[in-house]
């Protein structure tokens, strides 16, 4: 992963792909990002070096446990 920082951008590759992705202004940890090559939803884990990781969903905001109640 090639990370390359200034004041105004960061490029960093995506971990799918491997395509840079600009990220514009302050990096910040659990930012969403969004890779335009592979469309990966990704989200920084490290902010220096930055570092990108695939965004998963809070099981615990989704409905996979709806039916845990009923006996199986």
């Amino acid at each position: 992963m090639v990370t390359k920082r200034d004041t105004a951008t960061t490029i960093v590759g995506c971990p799918d792909c491997d395509e840079y992705i600009t990220l514009k202004g302050e990096v910040k940890l659990g930012q969403k990002v969004m890779c335009l090559n592979c469309g990966a939803e990704l989200e920084v884990i490290n902010t220096y070096p930055v570092e990108l990781s695939w965004s998963y969903e809070d099981f615990e905001d989704s409905d996979v446990y709806e039916d845990e109640d009923e006996d199986w």
